[in-house]
């Protein structure tokens, strides 16, 4: 007869050594299979040289890999952007606005009596002549209309109106009229006038294919230049800006200067600019306050948001609080808002003797922080539309359209020379000018900013470092999860067992 021996077994230490050996044996199955580089290396190693060397290579390639990762990271936050360039066919395309000044901002035969008024009160003449000007009487003609200005009475009489200077226009073989222009103040050119500027009323702009037409504009003008003002210009024409349907023109710096006894031929094609909103620049077309007052006097034209307007009525700001007054040169802008407040005001033109202007404006512009200050609704524009012009020109008038503008000009409500009668030709040769604005091309030019990373470049770039130092890939990121998940799965079966255990032992 056969006798087995019993050995008693003790049930709790059998679950103790389930439970340490299901947590190695977890650890240990991940750590061998994994595609991670290194930990399987360490794993597997026999020896405490083999595990060492193996966990110091995974530490440092980690280490490495960890820092490209950084660099990776920060590049996105800086930023960055490159900008994309292409062609793309655009028809039809909108006819852009087209502004037009006479050079002189001021007709003589309108401005010469109340000046002399003004002069002979302050005894600087005493004379009622006005068929002649001096030279003398030329240095006060500013001070005269910064007076004026300063007493807000209206200064509209003394410009060039449209009505006498458009002999014809044509747009795309229909005929149009100063009825077609909108206006506006400039502080070098007074009356400026545009053709087919963005309104309010009216839901779109001219088309280049209005009509059934090419897209071209004919205008044809007189300058009047006999009634410039003596000493106040040296130059005879007119000046031009071609511009999108919505821009304010600073004519006073990108218009095109037009001479007189040509027609002047201007071929257009359309470039546009596109920026990037926050937080890749600074970009914003909101109109602040001070330039939507400044466009409170145009109410029929929609402008919209300008960075370089918006600059020069900062400007004005920081010299009304530093001088108590504004650069005279910038009649046209004397609406302000105070800072920091919504307060609109009136300002005040500046003695043309006095300095204090002239400084403030340099201080602004040389001190980053000022600008900061004073400026901070001054952002760039999201986009900006140009167009590339080429210019070429004829002589003009051909000698059959003499009689026509001669009825034009004695026809019109600004006085004749005074040897009108016989010397006609000549003042036609020197006061006549035409236009003939062409769309050149419907091909647009468009520059676009763009992310030079974007968030798909930076996973991929991060995957590419993981995967060269390390091997880690999503696959590896899932096999880390799976190891989590079967450790806490495995500790809450545990919990539960104790759990269990407790109550029934109580």
């Amino acid at each position: 007869m056969r006798v087995a021996t019993v050995f008693r077994v003790d049930r709790s230490t059998i679950k103790s050594d389930r439970v340490r050996q299901g947590w190695r044996s977890i650890m240990r199955e991940f750590a061998l299979n994994t595609s991670t580089h290194g930990i399987p290396g360490i794993a597997r190693s026999q020896s405490k040289k083999n595990r060492m060397f193996w966990s110091l290579s995974f530490l440092v390639f980690s280490g490495i890999t960890l820092y490209f990762v950084i660099q990776t990271i920060r590049e996105y936050f800086q930023y960055s952007t490159q900008t994309s360039v292409n062609l793309v066919s655009e028809w039809p395309q909108n006819f852009p606005a087209f502004t037009i000044c006479n050079v002189a901002q001021i007709r003589y035969d309108q401005f010469i009596e109340p000046f002399l008024n003004y002069t002979n009160t302050l005894n600087i003449t005493n004379t009622t002549d006005t068929s002649s000007f001096s030279l003398l009487q030329s240095q006060y003609v500013k001070e005269f209309f910064r007076i004026k200005i300063n007493q807000n009475e209206s200064i509209i009489k003394f410009f060039f109106p449209l009505s006498a200077m458009l002999i014809k226009c044509v747009f795309n073989d229909r005929i149009c009229s100063t009825s077609d222009f909108t206006y506006f103040l400039s502080s070098s050119h007074g009356l400026c006038y545009t053709f087919n500027a963005k309104l309010k009323n009216m839901t779109n702009v001219r088309k280049s294919d209005e009509y059934g037409g090419p897209g071209k504009l004919e205008l044809s003008l007189y300058a009047h230049s006999h009634q410039y003002i003596p000493y106040a210009r040296e130059d005879i024409g007119m000046i031009a800006m071609v511009h999108d349907n919505g821009q304010f023109p600073m004519i006073e710096f990108a218009g095109r200067a037009l001479v007189t006894g040509f027609k002047h031929r201007m071929t257009f094609s359309k470039k546009s600019i596109f920026y990037l909103s926050a937080p890749y620049s600074t970009c914003n077309d909101e109109i602040p306050l001070i330039m939507q007052t400044m466009f409170d006097n145009y109410p029929n034209v929609e402008y919209s948001y300008s960075e370089d307007l918006c600059y020069d009525l900062c400007t004005e700001v920081y010299t009304y609080g530093i001088c108590g007054c504004i650069d005279p040169k910038q009649w046209n802008a004397r609406s302000i808002v105070l800072p920091r407040t919504k307060t609109i005001i009136v300002a005040p033109l500046c003695n043309l003797s006095d300095t204090c202007y002239s400084n403030a404006s340099i201080t602004l512009s040389s001190l980053s922080s000022l600008l900061t200050e004073y400026c901070p609704y001054c952002s760039q524009q999201c986009s900006i539309t140009d167009f590339i012009v080429k210019a070429s020109m004829w002589k003009a008038p051909a000698y059959w359209l003499t009689n026509d503008i001669k009825h034009f000009v004695e026809n019109s409500e600004i006085l004749l020379p005074n040897d009108w009668s016989t010397d006609w030709q000549r003042h036609i040769q020197t006061n006549y000018l035409s236009i003939e604005l062409v769309h050149e091309s419907i091909l647009v030019e468009n520059y676009t900013q763009i992310p030079a990373m974007g968030p798909i470049n930076v996973l991929s770039d991060v995957g590419g470092q993981t995967g060269l130092w390390i091997g880690i890939s999503f696959l590896s990121l899932v096999e880390v999860a799976e190891m989590f998940y079967r450790l806490i799965r495995y500790q809450y079966y545990v919990i539960r067992r104790s759990i269990r255990k407790y109550f029934v032992q109580k």
